[in-house]
């Protein structure tokens, strides 16, 4: 059943969304249609996250798949590590909007002293020592360095859901790093906006306390195999069909949408990144990168590079220089997707490989 919750968000989740037309769910149809409803149903609301795909209804279905699959569905980890999980990796992408709305599911199920600790950047202040090192693993876990990283802090046995939530938001924060607004909140005064977030935290428990049966987002996509580099995800299936049916689904949207040339240079840049240089609009090595490429390929390259190493730099000048060379509002969401998960994709690689060194959760 759909809640008043729901259909009075409906409205409001339109207006987050920039750069590309929004789909409403009135306009909904076909795929489309059908995450739109399974999403309302299971997480209480169409969330603009996942709704900013919709131009690219196969990369939306991707999306709803591997968010439901890893963080609604149940299994060893509960729902409130999974939160921090989000939560800090949001931070460390510097995505406000998902620091905000994971921020409140947090405080909503936590309701202690650590409640807002992991959303005003305090991870270090965290009284219970199993979130704290939960966090501060999320919080590095797209470090280029291994030895910045810190050690996965859970048994191999709980690989699939929390690498798979922070893969998960690796990927959600720079879509929303691009296409959305940068609070889910309106504007207002402090006091204002903190009984907002106080009544945001008590909706965010309500939404999180609902039950997703595993698996219910396995007939979005055609099945798959799993790919190669994502053997953390091998367990649970639920888990394991959801990353193989996303990762085919975006494979072949960057196929369609991503010049050969881009792919393999993002690819080689992930594989050889270093931290983030704090240079406006991207880093010397990137646009040196770029000019190596001919000139009509160059806006593709520019715009995918900057939403894999650094999203929160993709301007509107970088958008609208890929629009120009005739792209519609589905080649915008391929591309980013498709590069996007390519970067999450590569963490995960890491976070898999950092997986033996471990003092585990009690």
């Amino acid at each position: 059943m759909v809640t008043l919750f729901a259909r009075a968000t409906r409205r409001v989740s339109v207006t987050h969304i920039r750069h590309v037309a929004p789909v409403s769910l009135r306009a909904a149809t076909g795929l489309t249609a059908r995450v739109y409803r399974q999403m309302e149903a299971d997480f209480g609301m169409v969330a603009p996250p996942v709704m900013l795909h919709a131009p690219a209804p196969d990369t939306l279905a991707a999306c709803w798949s591997i968010l439901r699959e890893t963080m609604l569905a149940p299994g060893l980890v509960d729902r409130s590590a999974k939160e921090a999980v989000a939560a800090a990796v949001s931070l460390a992408n510097q995505c406000p909007y998902c620091v905000e709305v994971h921020g409140a599911a947090l405080a909503g199920l936590s309701r202690g002293p650590d409640a807002w600790a992991v959303a005003v950047d305090r991870v270090g202040d965290l009284t219970d020592p199993d979130v704290r090192e939960l966090a501060r693993w999320a919080r590095a876990s797209g470090n280029p360095s291994a030895q910045a990283r810190q050690p996965a802090p859970f048994p191999p046995a709980q690989a699939p859901e929390l690498i798979g939530v922070a893969v998960t938001f690796h990927y959600i924060n720079r879509m929303v790093n691009v296409f959305l607004r940068d609070s889910p909140l309106p504007p207002a005064p402090a006091p204002v906006l903190r009984a907002v977030r106080r009544g945001a935290a008590r909706l965010m428990r309500g939404m999180a306390s609902r039950h997703s049966a595993p698996g219910r987002s396995a007939d979005l996509l055609p099945d798959a195999p799993l790919a190669a580099d994502l053997p953390w995800a091998a367990g649970p299936p639920h888990i394991a069909g959801a990353l193989a049916r996303a990762a085919a689904a975006i494979d072949a949207s960057g196929a369609r949408s991503v010049p050969d040339r881009t792919r393999r240079l993002v690819l080689a840049q992930l594989a050889n990144r270093t931290p983030d240089p704090a240079v406006p609009g991207g880093g010397a090595r990137w646009e040196a990168a770029v000019a190596e490429l001919p000139a009509g390929e160059r806006p593709a390259a520019r715009l995918a590079l900057l939403t894999a190493l650094a999203s929160y730099r993709v301007t509107d000048a970088v958008i609208e220089d890929f629009r120009g060379q005739g792209h519609d509002d589905r080649a915008i969401i391929e591309l980013t997707s498709w590069a996007s998960f390519a970067a999450a994709r590569q963490i995960g690689t890491e976070l898999y490989r950092d997986l033996d060194s471990a003092p585990r959760l009690r």
